[in-house]
């Protein structure tokens, strides 16, 4: 009915303590639009999913400790009848940083990697030789914030086999070389929203690091990306089906002078709204979109990622 409102959830976590999010600024430019929006943890006993029109994946960032139940909630969010921004489809292949042999395969240029089951497995010191590098980055294949990433200079790797032991016995893990442009260049992030590009920033990490998260003292700039950056950014996005109501596509440059795609996040990344003024009304603009098109059956819907 015309001047009905809808109900949105944004899903985020319990204590956000810690963490520096921005997803507050889209709530009022969707309101503005006939939503009303409820923030919502994702971890909690018999909600009823059913009473939003959509579920947006806000900030939940404390998934990582438990994939499994967080997929559960995402599968009675859509067996609901809610519609999940983005869908449960494309989550799911998003989950584990494998997406990026299947973007690589499909054209996109990304960081050359090592994928390992568990360390019991591993020969570090034969890693630096297979990935041609002094200088390696380990981290869990399912992961976020920089949690449980290791630096390794060698060979031979001074960092003693049982920290690595520890932390990826029972967890996949990549292993990457260490991109030296991150130190001085930083790391630049393209958000797109309703498949168009709508702002981008540099992230700087603080001086001796290489984490590019605010919670790990980086410099957050907005930034104007280049038209070899903006390029790299569109064919990584045309490698997804469907189109995913927002993304975040992070790059560095290589050694060679070519943007290498880092990550391309789907299921709950910040977009840094505050960073751009129009991005919070473009945000609601997309989201507002992408559910009526859904409800209309029109292209741009969920389905698995090709």
């Amino acid at each position: 009915m015309p001047g009905e409102r809808r109900a949105c959830a944004f899903l985020t976590m319990a204590d956000e303590s810690g963490f520096v999010t921005d997803y507050r600024p889209g709530i009022p430019p969707l309101e503005a639009l006939g939503w009303t929006v409820e923030c919502v943890p994702w971890r909690g006993p018999g909600r009823d999913w059913s009473r939003y029109d959509a579920v947006y994946i806000a900030a939940p960032w404390d998934y990582t400790e438990a994939p499994d139940a967080f997929l559960a909630t995402l599968g009675a969010i859509e067996a609901s009848g809610a519609l999940l921004v983005n869908p449960l489809a494309l989550v799911r292949w998003n989950l584990d940083k494998r997406y990026l042999q299947d973007l690589e395969r499909r054209g996109v240029a990304t960081v050359p990697s090592l994928w390992c089951e568990r360390f019991g497995d591993a020969t570090p010191d034969a890693w630096f030789g297979e990935l041609g590098a002094d200088r390696l980055v380990v981290k869990p294949r399912i992961g976020a914030n920089a949690e449980r990433t290791y630096v390794l200079d060698g060979p031979p790797a001074p960092m003693p086999a049982g920290t690595l032991a520890r932390a990826f016995a029972q967890r996949p893990f990549i292993v990457q070389p260490f991109i030296a442009a991150i130190r001085t260049e930083g790391e630049y992030s393209l958000f797109y929203l309703g498949g168009k590009l709508s702002h981008a920033i540099r992230k700087l990490p603080k001086a001796g690091d290489f984490r590019v998260q605010e919670e790990h003292g980086a410099d957050i700039r907005p930034a104007t990306p280049d038209a070899d950056l903006v390029a790299a950014g569109d064919v990584a996005l045309a490698a997804v089906d469907p189109v995913p109501a927002y993304a975040r596509a992070d790059f560095v440059r290589g050694a060679d002078g070519r943007f290498l795609l880092m990550e391309l996040e789907l299921i709950e990344p910040s977009l840094y709204l505050r960073m751009d003024p129009g991005a919070p009304g473009r945000f609601a603009a997309a989201l507002d979109d992408y559910v009526r098109r859904h409800r209309a059956g029109a292209p741009g819907g969920p389905k698995s990622p090709s």
